[in-house]
């Protein structure tokens, strides 16, 4: 199940620059935190999909290199964006 394109507008415009900001780094780790809530629950619903279980990984590891590429590059936006997340860190 994929991001509604509802949603990804809704967070483009919320951390972008603009509508069309999509490379930005914080919209991008907007848009697979959204995505890593969306694979948690489907999770849950179904514990024995193994092919979720392996996506969120995947998705959880590119999340963490750009949080950890943020964190290099502009500590106060890193700061404010995983409080704006609510991200435990």
């Amino acid at each position: 199940m994929a991001l509604t394109k509802e949603t990804t507008a809704a967070l483009v415009s919320k951390f972008g620059a603009n509508e069309a900001d999509t490379g930005n780094t914080k919209v991008q780790i907007a848009l697979l935190t959204e995505r890593i809530k969306q694979l948690t629950t489907h999770s849950q619903n179904f514990p024995k999909d193994t092919s979720c279980k392996r996506a969120l990984l995947k998705v959880i590891g590119a999340r963490r290199s750009l949080l950890k590429y943020l964190q290099r590059k502009d500590l106060e936006t890193y700061r404010s964006l995983i409080k704006e997340l609510g991200l435990r860190k």
